[in-house]
């Protein structure tokens, strides 16, 4: 039995008779395949990235297990369309707390055309990719049984400025119900972040592959960075946990290290490792609701 994805934060959804990505009950995640050379580049990935025997383990697990391809009827009722079939990132969380990091300050490829260039470049310069590397897709906070998910509008995610995207990453690990949280506490920043086991462990691990790494060059990913809070706010362990998605504009590294990823990938350990050590002063922004 397929359904639309419940915590699903950015990208194409599968509501409203649109093509989307769909779930099942066994822990996949099921992405329609774009019928241009995007969707075949992707599919290139995946296969050539899993059998790829240079690529460490540990670095492997920062990606989604891939299942292969097949046809399932559309989200958007045209009828069957072949599917990337791949882990559900979020399946074994009860209240996941997501955020979608589109790293890179360029997010088009060489090869692209001027059209889409043009197109990318005018996000790229709107939103923080330009300015810190890497922006905000999407995200939602679990807040607790009576006030739910906070999951910003993603009109109001792509006006995110540098403050905001700090304050973001602050509401994002904080106790307080996050769309009035003025001033978060950070209170969850240790557990979520910090330790051998927490987001910015990986973070690091994953930047020591990228410093060496020339295989290849990753244009317009994204990081999902995942925990359940409920466990949290339960004494349990978060579950914080990494994963690049979105693959369609990879391409050859050529003997090259990645420095659009890489750089992305420092600004954002630099802001949280900023969390850790309490140097972001506590400034009273105006609620992300605000904007």
């Amino acid at each position: 039995m397929f359904k639309a994805p419940d915590h699903q934060v950015a990208g194409h959804q599968a509501l409203n008779g649109k093509l989307g990505p769909l779930i099942d009950e066994t822990g996949r995640f099921y992405k329609p395949l774009q019928n241009d050379e995007r969707g075949a580049r992707e599919v290139e990935f995946y296969v050539a990235f899993t059998s790829n025997t240079e690529i460490p383990s540990s670095i492997k697990r920062f990606f989604p297990k891939f299942y292969g391809t097949q046809l399932v009827e559309a989200s958007d009722g045209t009828g069957l369309h072949p599917h990337l079939v791949m882990e559900d990132i979020v399946s074994d969380y009860k209240k996941p707390s997501v955020m979608d990091v589109k790293i890179g300050s360029r997010t088009w490829y060489p090869e692209a055309s001027e059209d889409y260039i043009q197109k990318c470049f005018k996000k790229d310069k709107e939103s923080t990719s330009v300015s810190l590397g890497f922006r905000i897709s999407g995200l939602q906070v679990y807040d607790g049984p009576k006030s739910g998910f906070w999951k910003p509008d993603r009109k109001q995610i792509k006006k995110f400025s540098i403050d905001d995207v700090k304050l973001a990453l602050r509401k994002f690990v904080s106790s307080a119900p996050a769309e009035q949280d003025r001033d978060p506490d950070c209170a969850f920043a240790s557990t979520v972040y910090n330790g051998s086991s927490g987001i910015m462990s990986q973070l690091k691990e994953l930047k020591s592959w990228f410093e060496d790494e020339t295989i290849l060059h990753f244009y317009s990913c994204s990081i999902l960075m995942v925990y359940d809070k409920e466990a949290v706010l339960h004494g349990k362990d978060s579950g914080a946990a990494i994963k690049l998605v979105d693959f369609a504009h990879v391409i050859q590294g050529n003997g090259v290290i990645d420095h659009n990823f890489l750089g992305g990938l420092c600004s954002l350990i630099k802001l949280i490792t900023e969390i850790l050590t309490g140097s972001i002063p506590q400034q009273r922004l105006a609620s992300l609701t605000d904007n």
